[in-house]
């Protein structure tokens, strides 16, 4: 089985893209629109690299952050925006992301993210 990436977003077009591009890159892509379904299916797979707009219906990114790094502090979590302020960035390191990234974003920069983040996970599992 692949490494597991979960991508969480309201924009049908955006799933379409990132899902296509990890894909095509050989992870194993798993994506929602809704924050409550990104729970419901952390409840029942483990899921290390996740990335989360912030801007969604019903409960925005930096809760559904804060929830999944209660149950998951191992967790490689990443933002993205269309709308960043000053403000928000502190919010995001304040609810537990990792990074964020402001929306165009390259794919090769979210490439680069995913491939660091495995790494990363692999460098503290062998301490």
């Amino acid at each position: 089985m692949g490494k597991k990436i979960l991508v969480v977003d309201d924009e049908q077009p955006i799933l379409d893209l990132l899902g296509e591009a990890f894909t095509h890159a050989g992870y194993q892509v798993i994506s929602t629109d809704s924050p409550e379904k990104a729970l419901e299916i952390l409840g029942r797979e483990k899921i290390p690299v996740m990335f989360l707009d912030l801007n969604l219906p019903g409960m925005n990114g930096l809760e559904l952050c804060r929830r999944i790094r209660a149950v998951n502090p191992m967790a490689q979590i990443f933002a993205f925006t269309g709308f960043v302020s000053l403000f928000e960035l502190a919010d995001c390191r304040e609810a537990g992301f990792d990074d964020y990234f402001t929306k165009p974003v390259k794919l090769a920069v979210l490439l680069k993210a995913a491939k660091d983040a495995f790494e990363r996970l692999e460098r503290w599992r062998g301490r």
